[in-house]
């Protein structure tokens, strides 16, 4: 795609200095922080901090704050997306390696999957508490694939991802997919999995499931696996939801239905115990969803449903 003449000399201005093109190879591979940068370059991190904010202000990359940290990644959307997907493109197989990048990157990752796999070990058997109750994953993984036989994944949006499991199972064939979550160790984990599954075009990012970060109209698939039984007003979550979704788009949540389970209450922080499908139905018709059929994955004690809407091409009115 052609790009404007100032946003062409302006990027290949930003990008025209070792440094910064260094950067730019290393953001092409993961998402880091300044602090991440500074390992890998070997400088201060003032001076990796200007470098930034040079390609930031020629539109080449993206900062973005979580909690005390900066992430950086290369922008992806626009006329400046566009260009500097075009410099990768441009940059050596190995662009980094006679430097050392490359073999710094690889021993950040490690530290990331290190501080991952602890804080898993550290929570695992409250999940597997939880998992031992239902059906298993792969189950409900199959039905929430399925849905996208017929139809593209496209720009997907994955509500409270935790480690990223439906990033994984969606993102190989989704044009760009985003699991956003409140939690920096989850996070951590999303990432951690996302660099050993090798999808580049996936990223985790920090995010309250009220208000999401996108645009109205914006992604064409939004899930919620597992989440929503923690908000205390699972209709305004949805709702938001289908303010980011494109006409035509889909929406997907995977949850429990009703049960008596009150340990899940009591020791999970589970604000509640399941769903019946004509409140999950009511919600989406409320917020202007066609519901589809849901399916029923039926465990001892836990069922998970599956249910889904789509977005009408010619948006209805909502109801009052």
């Amino acid at each position: 795609m052609a790009v404007s003449l100032d946003i062409l000399l302006g990027g290949l201005k930003a990008a025209g200095e070792p440094t910064r093109l260094r950067i730019i190879g290393l953001l092409s591979r993961a998402e880091l922080t300044v602090s991440e940068l500074t390992q890998i370059l070997g400088q201060s991190q003032p001076r990796v901090s200007r470098h930034l904010k040079l390609l930031d202000d020629a539109g080449l990359i993206e900062r973005f704050r979580e909690g005390t940290w900066v992430f950086c990644r290369l922008a992806t959307n626009g006329e400046a997306g566009d260009l500097s997907a075009r410099i990768v493109e441009l940059l050596p197989e190995d662009a980094g390696g006679e430097d050392g990048d490359l073999a710094r990157l690889e021993t950040v990752r490690r530290h990331r999957a290190d501080a991952a796999t602890a804080y898993f070990r550290a929570n695992a058997e409250r999940w597997n508490e939880i998992r031992r109750m239902h059906v298993p994953e792969s189950n409900v993984e199959s039905v929430m694939e399925g849905l996208f036989t017929n139809r593209p994944v496209g720009t997907l949006v994955d509500v409270g991802t935790g480690a990223g499991r439906i990033l994984e199972l969606l993102g190989p064939t989704a044009d760009e997919a985003i699991g956003v979550d409140l939690s920096h160790e989850m996070l951590g984990l999303a990432r951690a999995n996302l660099d050993r599954s090798g999808l580049k075009h996936c990223r985790a990012r920090h995010a309250d499931m009220h208000s999401l970060p996108f645009s109205e109209s914006s992604v064409d698939t939004v899930t919620y696996h597992q989440v929503l039984h923690f908000a205390d007003e699972p209709v305004g979550v949805l709702a938001e939801g289908e303010r980011v979704l494109r006409p035509g788009g889909i929406m997907v949540v995977a949850d429990f239905a009703p049960h008596d389970v009150e340990s899940l209450r009591e020791e999970h922080a589970h604000r509640r115990l399941g769903f019946p499908d004509n409140e999950v139905a009511g919600w989406m018709q409320t917020i202007g969803l066609t519901a589809g059929e849901p399916v029923h994955l039926d465990g001892d004690p836990l069922t998970v449903t599956v249910w889904h809407g789509e977005k009408p091409l010619a948006k209805r009115a909502r109801a009052s």
